[in-house]
């Protein structure tokens, strides 16, 4: 995708482009860890770190509304990007991921990891929660179980239980028919995995409050044991309209607001200490780069949320 170049305007500052943040605090981490040689489709999806943070540079880090309703500008929290994990796929790849997450994450609030396709969930999650996997949470937004056999991007749920994950903690919300075989949905009933359909969330009315409520309630499930919650961002839970660039993205998924307000509403509660953006593909995105645009506003929708938890 090429355009002109952004226009300046000293009144209106760009996301992604923070001041270096002063001191040791840091509201949010950023972390590019592009997995892509294990998918089970075609994918360019290496590419989409650097484009979420070209697409960044598109928004303001404004909230018109916050609590007080007066506006907010998200520009003041201290985010830091710590670049890209090299080849992150792999044995040796996964452990140097696992261990730059656990560096981006120590003395920040919550770190966001930029895939990448979905099997950078596993070390993401495994470096948030070192120590705490017996006790920590998974919650995924996504149209599929992702607990195949095998190493690949459909199979990280898996993968997280059989590490030692409880999957009485996990939770995944937006699962959709015609996505997923008969055996997978068996597999996570078997299991005791706890499963918001598509047309279960939408049954709850469609809207932010009653989104909030299945939010609240998917991570009481998971982090009922107390431990941290990674939360697993998948853009192809979304309608194919606005999101091209996934490959495995079908017609009558969630809205481009309905996910960002999924986001948000997460991003709020201190027990999501990490996420992930996954499965978008930039090189096979729209003209108008609409997926990757959709991600960066997902990174936005964290920062959001951080901004309103309670101060440490």
């Amino acid at each position: 995708m090429t355009s002109a170049p952004l226009p300046h305007d000293p009144l209106w500052p760009r996301a992604g482009g923070w001041p270096a943040p002063t001191g040791s605090r840091t509201d949010l981490a950023l972390l590019g860890v592009p997995t892509w040689r294990t998918s089970l489709s075609t994918t360019g999806a290496h590419a989409t770190p650097a484009a979420v943070r070209d697409a960044l540079r598109r928004y303001s880090p404004a909230l018109i509304r916050g609590a007080d309703g007066a506006p907010v500008d998200l520009g003041e929290l201290a985010v830091v990007d710590h670049g890209d994990v090299d080849e992150p796929d792999g044995p040796d790849g996964e452990a140097r991921a696992r261990a730059a997450v656990g560096a981006a994450l120590a003395g920040a609030r919550a770190v966001v990891a930029l895939g990448g396709d979905n099997a950078l969930t596993v070390p993401v999650a495994l470096g948030a929660w070192g120590d705490d996997v017996a006790t920590a949470g998974l919650v995924t937004f996504d149209a599929h179980y992702d607990l195949r056999d095998g190493v690949s991007n459909g199979s990280p749920v898996r993968r997280l239980i059989e590490a030692g994950l409880d999957p009485a903690r996990v939770v995944q919300v937006g699962i959709a028919d015609f996505a997923n075989s008969v055996a997978y949905a068996r597999r996570a009933r078997d299991l005791g995995i706890t499963v918001v359909t598509l047309d279960d969330l939408r049954a709850r009315g469609n809207g932010p409050a009653g989104w909030a409520d299945v939010v609240r309630e998917a991570l009481e499930v998971a982090g009922a044991a107390g431990g941290p919650v990674h939360l697993d961002v998948d853009v192809d839970v979304c309608d194919r309209s606005v999101a091209p660039g996934c490959p495995a993205s079908v017609p009558g998924g969630l809205a481009a607001w309905e996910l960002r307000t999924l986001v948000r509403a997460a991003a709020t509660d201190p027990r999501v200490r990490s996420v992930d953006l996954a499965e978008v593909d930039a090189t096979a995105d729209s003209p108008d780069g609409r997926t990757v645009r959709l991600a960066a506003l997902c990174v936005l929708e964290v920062l959001a949320g951080v901004a309103t938890r309670p101060a440490r």
